[in-house]
């Protein structure tokens, strides 16, 4: 929820603060985001009253309907690339640097690959009287270029568990272009059958 706060201050600011309403179509959108959701008023409702508690969240009443906004910056104590980095993890899920830098253009520039390694080994090292360390990068996985960052603010990350997730985004993924490859020839196979049944003079099967 406050990924999508931070996501669609930078994004739509016209729109912004949310309703609830908006609050919530923002956290069930199905693209870019990892892992999806699909949350009700009420559920957004509570998770917003929880945030106000923490200061993460204010409340916006300048208009007709309330709306609400992100605090997170100052609430957590990061500058700001250090917040955009921690948004697009808790939207996307865990990310490369090179992914994250990619993924973070329309939130904020970063001049280069290094620069988002130097904000995220910052946040892995933040010290405890800071509140201690807000991500934590991922062990290579099999196959993998490159080791993956994840966000720590929900806790200790379940890295078994994440692994398990990938492989099967990755089965599905390949499945899925598998499918795409096979309705290509059939579509192609039909096209052949009624170009031939054209040249013949006959009949072709319906469908």
């Amino acid at each position: 929820m406050l990924g999508t706060l931070m996501e669609k201050a930078r994004t739509v600011p016209d729109s912004y603060p949310l309703s609830l309403n908006s609050l919530m179509l923002g956290c069930n959108q199905k693209t870019t985001r990892d892992p999806l959701m699909n949350l009700s008023e009420p559920d957004v409702a509570d998770a917003v009253s929880s945030l106000k508690e923490r200061h993460l969240v204010r409340e916006n009443s300048g208009s007709r309907v309330t709306r609400f906004e992100h605090n997170f910056q100052r609430g957590v104590g990061v500058p700001e690339q250090s917040a955009v980095l921690l948004g697009l993890l808790m939207l996307r899920g865990p990310q490369t640097a090179a992914e994250l830098r990619l993924n973070t253009e329309r939130w904020y520039k970063f001049a280069d690959i290094s620069s988002v390694e130097g904000f995220l080994e910052e946040l892995q090292d933040r010290a405890d009287e800071k509140g201690g360390p807000l991500v934590i990068k991922l062990t290579k996985a099999p196959g993998a270029r490159e080791q993956r960052w994840a966000h720590l603010l929900c806790g200790a990350v379940d890295e078994a568990a994440l692994a398990q997730g990938s492989g099967a985004r990755a089965v599905d993924g390949a499945a899925l272009d598998r499918i795409a490859r096979l309705e290509a020839e059939v579509a192609e196979l039909r096209a052949t059958v009624k170009q031939l049944c054209a040249e013949l003079g006959v009949a072709g099967a319906a469908g």
